[in-house]
């Protein structure tokens, strides 16, 4: 293999699948990266098994080829190479690789290329084509919900469903939920409903945002999903399990239900978290005509603020994580917000107030008097 490219252009793709790579693996050549060049064509792949993908490179091919380099490695190299262009070039007998960039030249052994598993192909008979904007703002809304405990790996994912006109998709960690709908204009021939890891898709929304493409082809395997965005694939296991009957952790009724701005609420919950440390609860207290948001830490400091709000009946008082709530409203952006209560020991239900579709369950904490 020899191929001569653009150090910037090789920079970018690299620091795209490097990401990906793993590095905790006992398979030495799933920390790589590999790079084939075939015909007119390079693409760059890593892959830690639950999530793989490849890029392509635009690259003048000399001779054709396929190797396997550490990948972070391969990373510091090229971001550190002196000149605006560079070559690659296979040594088989010294067992590594030759780059060259102005008067700097490095030789990297390759790994194991045997080790490096197949990547699977898009398959065109289940493939649907969904907006990747609307796909991937729906997944951007939801993901910070997911949990990060890989004792519940089930939790872990988004469930994404797609169907007709909408795709939902839900997250949880136990302590909130986030669900949101988005209404497509086209409706779709087929659908599915899966559960795929948050880590996907927000490497999926990383891609999108450098991307051109205004589709994503999606296609749901046995035990995997298949994105594509033009020449760019990403590809994931999917996560075995039930996921949670999220329908039934949604109340029916409320006590109260108030209308409040958005960003001033938001800004508000902002300032006051600063004095909300070492896991102080942020204090929501309700009175006729009024919202008090306060945090004290013990060794620390306190802080309140008040904003008016339509709200009437007997006071209510109810904690919530700070950081729970910002990412709630955070989610909600310039909408207004529903805010929906039961009682201190009850969820509350922070809803986008613009129809959006985007919904927030969250979990109190005890307060103590």
């Amino acid at each position: 293999m020899k191929i001569a490219l653009n150090r910037d252009a090789l920079l970018t793709q690299l620091q795209s699948v490097t990401r990906v790579a793993s590095t905790r693996s006992a398979i030495q050549a799933l920390s790589g990266v590999q790079l084939l060049a075939s015909g007119s064509t390079c693409e760059l792949r890593a892959t830690d098994t639950d999530v793989s993908l490849r890029v392509p490179l635009a690259a003048e091919v000399t001779r054709e080829g396929m190797v396997v380099l550490p990948a972070r490695l391969l990373l510091d190299v090229v971001r550190a190479l002196p000149a605006p262009s560079v070559s690659l070039e296979l040594r088989p007998a010294e067992r590594d690789v030759e780059l060259l960039s102005g008067n700097a030249s490095f030789h990297i052994r390759t790994l194991h290329a045997e080790d490096f598993p197949p990547f699977p192909e898009l398959d065109p008979s289940s493939a649907i084509s969904l907006p990747v904007k609307a796909f991937v703002e729906t997944a951007t809304k939801v993901s910070g919900s997911a949990s990060r405990d890989e004792t519940r790996p089930v939790l872990t994912g988004i469930l994404v469903s797609a169907s007709g006109s909408e795709v939902r998709m839900v997250a949880t960690d136990s302590y909130r939920l986030s669900v949101k709908e988005t209404r497509l204009e086209t409706p779709l021939a087929t659908g599915f409903e899966v559960n795929v890891p948050a880590r996907a898709l927000q490497e999926l929304a990383r891609l999108a945002a450098h991307a051109e493409d205004e589709q994503l082809t999606v296609s749901v395997r046995q035990n995997q999903v298949v994105f594509a965005l033009g020449d760019v694939v990403l590809s994931s296991r999917l996560i075995d399990g039930q996921f949670p009957n999220y329908r039934q952790l949604l109340p029916e009724s409320f006590e109260h239900e108030l209308r409040i701005s958005g960003p001033e609420l938001r800004d508000v919950v902002r300032r006051v978290s600063l004095l909300a440390q070492k896991n102080a609860p942020l204090r929501l207290s309700f009175t006729p005509g009024e919202l008090t948001v306060s945090a004290q830490t013990p060794d620390i400091g306190e802080a309140r603020e008040s904003l008016p709000v339509n709200f009437q009946g007997e006071p209510l008082d109810i904690g919530f994580n700070p950081e729970f709530l910002r990412d709630g409203l955070e989610a909600i952006e310039e909408a207004d917000v529903l805010v929906k209560l039961i009682s201190p020991l009850r969820p509350g239900l922070l809803e986008s107030g613009d129809a959006s579709g985007f919904v927030y369950l969250i979990m109190p904490i005890r307060l103590n008097v």
